[in-house]
């Protein structure tokens, strides 16, 4: 009863190990369930007990790819925190599996498709990321913080999408480089003291 117990979580945290491998190297809509199961090394009545169908893999996929990306807000370290996104930029953008951001490619893959769940969670996120910001904000005393959280996420929207275009001359790391820069002048338009942070 209890290996029962102890043994579904672990297979679930499998074959989602296995469908974020093929959803983001390969792209949502050209890795079929068939994919998934060789990767997993499952059969697919066993990806269908814990999964009910292919569109609730990839929202699953998303879900905890997001759920990932949740952190706490440390008093005093706000600053720190929203200046740290672009500095991991620059070694994601630089990293061989970097393939943009999944939530904006799944926005682009399923588009067409408005029923699909992981399109709910793939916008939830990117509101989500954008209050992050303007939570911080709010603690520093930003001017406006609603509209500089908009302005950083769009900010964070087009420096990954830069990257993906500039992966292949290596330039990447240059893109999140002048994204750091870039928000520091938001921020001390905002009447923000950046500093050295």
């Amino acid at each position: 009863m209890n290996a029962l117990v102890t043994e579904a979580p672990g297979m679930r945290d499998r074959i989602l190990d296995a469908a974020e491998r093929m959803f983001y190297a390969h792209g949502i809509q050209s890795i079929g369930i068939d994919a998934v199961v060789l990767e997993a090394g499952i059969s697919k009545r066993t990806l269908y007990k814990h999964f009910g169908s292919r569109e609730q893999l990839v929202a699953a996929y998303l879900q905890r790819r997001g759920a990932r990306q949740l952190e706490a807000p440390k008093p005093g370290e706000e600053l720190n925190e929203i200046l740290g996104v672009f500095r991991r930029f620059e070694r994601w953008f630089a990293s061989d599996d970097f393939r943009g951001c999944p939530f904006s490619n799944a926005i682009a893959e399923l588009g067409g498709d408005a029923q699909h769940p992981a399109l709910a969670v793939a916008r939830d996120i990117k509101q989500r990321n954008t209050a992050w910001f303007e939570q911080r904000l709010r603690a520093l005393g930003a001017a406006q913080p609603a509209a500089l959280a908009t302005q950083l996420s769009i900010l964070v929207e087009g420096a990954v999408a830069l990257a993906v275009q500039r992966k292949a001359d290596g330039s990447a790391p240059q893109v999140a480089r002048a994204a750091g820069a870039a928000a520091r002048a938001l921020l001390v338009h905002a009447g923000v003291t950046v500093g050295d942070s």
